[in-house]
């Protein structure tokens, strides 16, 4: 039995509890969890913004090491330092086949399986693949990525979705170029590593936008040379920091149709704005068709990142073995299995950055 954070039913608290985890069947690595990140995906999967089968353990953002593996599994053994990987391509899919693997058709097809059952005899599945919030997991080999050395194990646990998001809406779908000007909206786990991944990539300018105006000094540090307190003035206020010309990039990372709004009139004549946030269906954003011809703005959305996980883990640890990627900067608060739902309700009020479930 290990102690996990079940979701039972969609809207439901979630509970801490004893699950029965199975061993390693054939392709499958156990894993002990070092760590485990608590993401607003895993709010949204909580309160039926995202759906997945339950009832279901949560957490997507996870390090840990691997216990035992399966039959056929050759890339990890025993004792290797892992990070966890929600979203493996399956290397099939016309998505696949284009290269675009954070778009997999079948990335997540593992949430449906039953991979444990609660102390009781229920079934239970993974969210999001991983099941991240408990004390160990067992996952598809093509979940686990060897975690490159020097990178600290607890601190890893945020390669695999905050820092991949952040990162990638920089490089790989905004392309960010040096001396460019950025806004980033919303300064919490992903805002914080988009805001480091834009001072990476020589941006000049960096603009961070939130509703809390006590996340002033961890947008600074991660970053930021400018902070502006969410308001009906906030792309007034981007243009006016920008010679009245608006950033070249926006990053929104909220997932709300105001934000978004924002985000897209924050940008100059031609920039472009990038969506990480995941909104509801509620959420409609709307655009007169002059506007989109004049302004000649790109608007996109952001899949984890646009990453590719395995090619771009490497890259992170390098970052961070150089100093330029601070992980222990990212994380605001250090909590055990039940302080998980006090984190929701800090996301849910807009406080803090990422807290980090630490095993």
């Amino acid at each position: 039995m290990v102690r996990a954070a079940v979701l039972p039913a969609v809207g439901a608290a979630l509970e801490i509890t004893d699950i029965d985890l199975p061993d390693p069947g054939p392709g499958q690595v156990r894993v002990r969890l070092a760590a485990a990140g608590v993401c607003h995906s895993d709010l949204s999967l909580s309160d039926g913004t995202m759906r997945v089968p339950v009832p279901a353990v949560l957490g997507h953002e996870g390090a840990g090491t691997v216990l035992s593996v399966g039959e056929g599994v050759a890339h990890v053994s025993p004792g290797d330092a892992v990070v966890l990987n929600w979203a493996p391509a399956c290397g099939r899919c016309h998505a696949c086949g284009l290269g675009e693997v954070w778009l997999c058709a079948d990335a997540l097809s593992g949430s449906a399986a039953v991979y444990a059952r609660t102390a009781d005899g229920r079934d239970l599945h993974p969210g999001l693949n991983v099941a991240a919030f408990a004390e160990e997991t067992v996952v598809a080999a093509s979940c686990v990525l060897p975690l490159p050395d020097g990178i600290p194990l607890t601190d890893a646990a945020l390669l695999g979705c905050a820092v991949l998001t952040g990162y990638g809406a920089v490089h790989h779908n905004a392309r960010v170029r040096p001396g460019e000007t950025v806004a980033v909206f919303g300064v919490g786990g992903v805002g914080l590593a988009t805001l480091q991944s834009a001072r990476i990539a020589g941006a000049t300018t960096i603009v961070a936008v939130d509703v809390s105006p006590e996340k002033e000094e961890l947008a600074r540090a991660a970053g930021a040379t400018h902070y502006v307190v969410a308001s009906e003035d906030t792309a007034r206020e981007i243009r006016a920091l920008t010679g009245k010309q608006g950033v070249d990039v926006a990053v929104e990372c909220v997932g709300r149709a105001v934000t978004i709004r924002t985000a897209w009139e924050s940008t100059r004549r031609g920039g472009r704005t990038t969506v990480v946030g995941i909104g509801g269906k509620d959420q409609q954003v709307t655009f007169n068709a002059l506007e989109l011809f004049h302004w000649g703005r790109t608007l996109s959305g952001c899949v984890y990142g646009n990453a590719n996980p395995a090619e771009d883990l490497p890259v992170l640890a390098a970052h961070v073995r150089a100093g330029r990627l601070d992980l222990s900067a990212l994380v605001t608060e250090r909590i055990a299995l039940d302080g998980i739902p006090a984190a929701f309700e800090n996301m849910i009020a807009g406080k803090g950055g990422r807290a980090l479930v630490v095993f």
